[in-house]
């Protein structure tokens, strides 16, 4: 038996996007006005208390970051899927960039809109949404544009952590058998199933 035939058989394919399954953030950034936007995304990771986030060139999120150093990475749970997807076509740019015309309506007030709770920040300006179980205050460190995509990519340090109680087993520890983050996954939503196992380095 070779190989070919021993695994799963491939094809080549050619995906419009590649978002293969990511956690879906809310990023509150500062508006000029002392308002808080909310930006939906998919591209975010962590090493540490550094964060690592990727946004449009032409986002208001982008924009407000580059004026004011702050932000909230808030992290929905699978029941706010319909809050998140109600912020999907909405854009804090006015006027609305030709880019994103006819998909796109401006709002400025994405808390209204999409039935969500704003929360006052202890370390940072934006504010929280208080719904989301996790809910990371950080100061920007980093912005680079890179020539080869329309993507910024946003280094953030995170300064203060909010956990729902629900989902904190001690101080330093959150409790994954009860934390479910939101996935975007190749543009549809999903929760997470049931716990396979844990690595050696788990200490919960």
């Amino acid at each position: 038996m070779n190989q070919q035939t021993q695994f799963q058989r491939t094809q080549t394919v050619q995906p419009t996007i590649l978002y293969f399954g990511t956690p879906t953030v809310l990023l509150n950034t500062l508006n000029e006005d002392g308002t808080t936007n909310i930006t939906p995304m998919s591209s975010a990771w962590s090493l540490g208390k550094c964060l690592v986030l990727g946004l449009g060139m032409g986002s208001k999120g982008l924009q407000n970051m580059q004026r004011h150093p702050e932000c909230v990475v808030n992290l929905p749970d699978p029941s706010l899927w319909k809050n998140v997807e109600a912020l999907a076509p909405l854009t804090g740019l006015n006027p609305v960039p030709n880019h994103k015309r006819g998909k796109f309506v401006f709002e400025k007030d994405k808390f209204a809109a999409s039935g969500l709770t704003p929360a006052d920040s202890l370390c940072v300006m934006p504010q929280r949404i208080l719904e989301c179980p996790l809910q990371i205050e950080a100061k920007v460190a980093d912005i680079r544009m890179p020539d080869h995509s329309p993507f910024a990519i946003i280094e953030v340090l995170s300064v203060h952590v909010h956990a729902h109680e629900n989902i904190v087993i001690d101080q330093h520890h959150i409790n994954p058998k009860t934390w479910s983050p939101l996935i975007y996954n190749f543009r549809h939503y999903f929760g997470l199933g049931d716990e396979l196992g844990k690595t050696f380095r788990a200490t919960t």
